[in-house]
């Protein structure tokens, strides 16, 4: 299969708890799909933050990604992403640091300003958080001058400084459902991912807005994007529209506050949409890609050239657990990415 070499694949996992499974399993997932990531080939990590839910294990990413660290070697690991208002900008460039030196050069630093939960939980997180966007970009200023070590007069960071010190810093991202977070994205000179997975509309123009608005910062010189979509590779057509049937019945359940662990294959079979879950399957075609590899290869080739980007997040929630790491490896295979091992051999030639 001929593929453009540019394209680099991502994951984004946010620890999805399948039926009959426990917290605890669904975090061990997630570190065998890093390390199944890291082995075929992947780009980036990135693990999610959600709290007050019984269907996602992922309340900490700082926490989580220390752990991945650990059990892989090449892959960039993220946050995707930690919800910058219920924290100090102080703690998350600190968390971030030490991630940083612990596995220098390869830690990115995602984040975002929805709650990431109901507004009661976002209030016991940060009883201050008034959800403004200027307090958010306050924020966003804040966490660039503690990792820049900036000594700003009369200022706190005249006086407080983030430890531990390291020689490289993480890479800053902005993560956004809508055109606007994007905005600070390009006055900041930050990196730019959009969350087609959430709002499957609008997302090339936020992009080429962000694009043109750029402002070149310190830590990047020209404008970074990405998209994450919800994708599900399967061998054959028939067991990727179960999977997708499955993913689709998650998302009506949610879109109408129905916040349960996702279907069973048993649910999935028995059900049958209605005219009214018609009008949710539209609305959220565009935030699925799914088939056979070669059909969701021409799918990801034709929203990379939408967006003008040349790297693409999948976010593949399944019942099994090994639905969902076929999916990644089928992905890995209809873009031929290059296996760690085969990369290593190549440098100590």
């Amino acid at each position: 299969m001929t593929t453009s070499p540019k394209l680099r694949l991502n994951v984004l996992d946010q620890s999805p708890i399948r039926p009959g499974a426990t917290p605890r399993q669904a975090l061990l997932e997630t570190v065998e799909l890093a390390k199944l990531a890291d082995r075929l080939g992947y780009t980036r990590f990135w693990v999610s933050e959600h709290h007050n839910t019984n269907t996602l294990a992922g309340s900490t990413p700082e926490v989580l990604l220390a752990h991945l660290g650990n059990h892989t070697q090449h892959l960039r690991l993220g946050s995707g992403g930690i919800m910058l208002p219920h924290y100090s900008a102080l703690k998350v460039a600190e968390n971030f640091r030490m991630l940083e030196s612990l596995f220098p050069g390869r830690i990115d630093l995602g984040m975002g300003r929805a709650p990431g939960a109901d507004r009661l939980t976002a209030y016991a997180l940060n009883p201050n958080n008034q959800f403004n966007e200027k307090d958010f970009v306050e924020q966003l200023m804040d966490l660039q001058a503690y990792l820049r070590d900036e000594k700003v007069p009369d200022t706190i960071h005249e006086r407080v400084m983030a430890i531990p010190q390291s020689a490289t810093a993480p890479e800053l991202w902005i993560l956004s459902s809508s055109g606007q977070s994007g905005l600070f994205a390009a006055h900041l000179g930050m990196a730019f991912s959009f969350a087609q997975f959430i709002n499957g509309t609008g997302g090339p123009q936020a992009v080429r807005t962000y694009r043109e608005r750029f402002r070149p910062s310190a830590e990047l010189a020209e404008p970074l994007a990405n998209v994450a979509v919800f994708t599900l590779c399967a061998d054959t057509e028939e067991k990727a529209q179960e999977l997708r049937k499955a993913l689709d019945m998650q998302l009506i359940r949610f879109n109408r506050g129905e916040f349960r662990s996702f279907p069973s294959v048993e649910e999935v079979r028995r059900y049958q949409f209605t005219a009214e879950d018609q009008a949710h399957l539209l609305h959220n075609r565009a935030r699925v890609v799914s088939g056979t590899p070669a059909q969701v290869h021409a799918q990801f080739t034709q929203l990379a050239a939408d967006y003008g980007v040349d790297e693409i997040t999948a976010v593949t929630i399944t019942a099994d657990f090994e639905d969902r790491r076929r999916s990644y490896e089928l992905l890995a295979e209809a873009f031929e990415l290059t296996p760690t091992v085969a990369k290593k051999e190549v440098e100590l030639v």
